[in-house]
């Protein structure tokens, strides 16, 4: 474009003034924050936008208003230059947002999930509407089928099974009776409950979940102090480019002087606008946060988003992480009628809460469809041993090797074709063994395919346990795992952790349990287990909600595509910086396709490369 005509001047002089206004509406923030910094003798990214669009303009306007003092090769106009600039910047933050939002939908989902009202029942049992707000630890709730519960609480009435796959990922429903917990945001099935509300608004485990997700989305990694660094020296060091590229011009370019040297100046100054360094981080953290989200890991903040990425060894906690958590009767040998055993083992269980006595009870559960009612008298709980009680004159025991041996009965040779990796359980009448049990913990379906897909990444996978050498060793054997220590206790474990940092590993603890919060308080990234105690998750920096160790390798790989996308945000500018330098050469080149092209070169949507 060049002004050859007083006609063409008068339109180009509207057009600038027009550009001029354009300016000012989408971009009057750059120039604003621009000359704030200016007054406090800084420099930042808006210094660098306002200084290349302004120059753009007033070249150009100077080209307009006096055409004489350009020769004709160099009267080209680059008012859409300056627009183009800002247009992009504003487009830059505006994909910021949609990604924001985007990578907020699942939390959204759940959020609209959880109903604003509830039917709170009265001490006479008449039910009221009333709002969430209103809602106090102890009221009584009636969830009606369909209904989504509220609040987190106890049933207190009611037997019918809740979708909890929003919170869990687990699509099938889970029963609930009388006792069982709830969570708020689940959907009741085909039943009415009556709950007890135990946790309340900000307290619930959905409200914790949004929060968790919202300030990671908005926490900086480590890897953005590197931005802000080199924010601090980009803006100045691009400034004195554009001074040497002009002295250089002004030296040893062609004529005319004066006119090379300022678009060579302006060239410099538009074209290093590094849009992605500002954006790269925050958009890149927002969106693997929102994806580790999606696939089931809550991530804390930022840091552990970076720290993932790191990892070279895995502990894992055996109860609850590798195994199910629910110990189950797996093996047995009955010397007797088996109807009469099971009869008298579950009357002695039934009224236990140890939890060996759920996993009998549920046994003889399956095994008797109609269970014999016996009376037993006498019943004692022998501390770390067992149980004895008396049933018709007869003696009975019921418990560990120990408490045999102490009353003296003999033990079976044949009880060691139980299960080696189970809990021993014995059953004897006046003295004579009548039942031999073994309880095991099954292992999760997919544990073993999960450590294997960690080998494979190069991690090496240790497991840290408090059960005996014998069930560490049947479990190790069963997942393939690299390495196992057992019967440890929670200082044990720690100490395992250190030994393992100062041998040069990035170690990540993954745990459910109180006696695991002192190892995953100290590990370089540390993985609860969403089913886990409280304790457990408000000390991880990562909580799998959905139970699965496949959570840790998926998290892992959203981390490194994360840190990897940013690091690509980061160098990109600086090789757009020596592009800049350059380009002047060839300033015929129009500004606008070089910063549509440097803009393409540098901006990468995040969100498609991870995973």
């Amino acid at each position: 474009m060049s002004v050859s005509s007083p006609g063409q001047q008068a339109w180009w002089l509207f057009v600038g003034l027009v550009i001029l206004l354009v300016m000012w509406v989408s971009g009057k923030q750059f120039f604003s924050s621009a000359w704030k910094s200016l007054k406090h003798r800084q420099a930042n990214m808006d210094t660098l936008i306002a200084l290349g669009t302004g120059a753009a303009w007033l070249y150009s306007m100077a080209v307009v208003i006096s055409p004489s003092l350009f020769p004709s090769n160099a009267q080209h106009l680059y008012f859409e230059a300056s627009v183009m600039i800002i247009g992009l910047i504003n487009l830059g933050k505006a994909l910021e947002l949609k990604a924001r939002g985007k990578t907020s939908s699942a939390i959204n989902q759940l959020l609209n999930l959880q109903s604003n009202t509830a039917q709170r029942l009265d001490q006479n049992g008449n039910t009221s509407v009333v709002a969430i707000s209103e809602l106090k630890i102890g009221d009584q709730l009636l969830v009606r089928p369909g209904d989504s519960i509220p609040v987190d609480g106890k049933v207190l009435k009611g037997n019918s099974t809740v979708d909890e796959s929003m919170l869990s990922g687990e699509p099938i429903p889970i029963e609930k009776t009388e006792g069982q917990n709830v969570s708020a945001g689940t959907i009741n099935g085909n039943q009415p409950l009556v709950i007890s509300a135990e946790k309340v608004g900000k307290d619930t485990l959905l409200a914790k979940i949004v929060d968790l997700v919202s300030r990671a989305q908005n926490s900086k990694p480590p890897i953005s102090q590197l931005a802000d660094k080199v924010s601090a020296v980009f803006v100045p060091s691009v400034m004195i480019i554009a001074i040497i590229t002009a002295l250089a011009w002004y030296n040893f370019g062609p004529e005319p002087l004066g006119v090379n040297m300022l678009i060579a100046a302006c060239s410099v100054l538009i074209i290093a606008c590094p849009c992605a360094l500002g954006l790269a981080t925050p958009i890149s953290t927002m969106i693997g946060v929102g994806k580790a989200a999606e696939a089931g890991g809550l991530i804390r903040n930022g840091e552990a988003l970076q720290n993932a990425s790191q990892i070279n060894l895995i502990i894992l906690d055996k109860t609850g992480t590798i195994t199910q958590g629910k110990p189950q009767v797996s093996q047995s040998q009955l010397h007797g009628d088996a109807t009469s055993l099971l009869a008298l083992i579950y009357a002695m269980e039934r009224a236990s809460s140890h939890p060996l006595a759920s996993a009998m009870v549920s046994y003889v559960e399956q095994q008797l469809d109609d269970i014999p009612t016996r009376d037993v008298a006498e019943l004692n709980n022998i501390s770390g041993l067992g149980l004895s009680a008396r049933y018709q004159q007869q003696d009975l025991l019921l418990g560990n090797s120990k408490l045999m041996q102490q009353q003296g009965v003999e033990l079976s040779t044949n009880e060691q074709q139980l299960d080696v990796s189970g809990s021993r359980v014995y059953f004897a009448v006046d003295g004579k063994l009548m039942a031999e049990f073994s309880i095991s913990d099954p292992l999760k379906e997919d544990s073993a395919e999960a450590i294997k897909a960690l080998q494979t990444q190069g991690i090496k996978v240790v497991m840290l346990s408090g059960d005996n050498q014998a069930t560490a060793a049947a479990i190790a054997k069963q997942t393939g795992l690299d390495e196992f220590h057992g019967e440890l206790l929670p200082d044990d474990k720690l100490s395992y952790l250190k030994q393992y940092q100062q041998q040069g590993y990035r170690v990540a603890m993954v745990g459910d349990g109180i006696n695991d919060a002192p190892a995953l308080a100290a590990a370089d990234v540390s993985f609860a287990m969403g089913q886990g105690t409280d304790v457990a998750i408000e000390t991880a920096d990562i909580t799998l909600m959905r139970g699965s160790l496949h959570g840790i390798a998926d998290s892992m790989r959203i981390s490194r595509a994360t840190l990897t996308n940013i690091k690509q945000n980061l160098w990109g500018p600086l090789f757009i910086i020596v592009w800049a330098f350059q380009l002047p050469l060839a300033y015929s080149i129009p500004l606008p396709a070089c910063c549509l092209a440097r803009s393409l070169l540098v901006w990468r949507c995040p969100y498609r490369r991870l995973p």
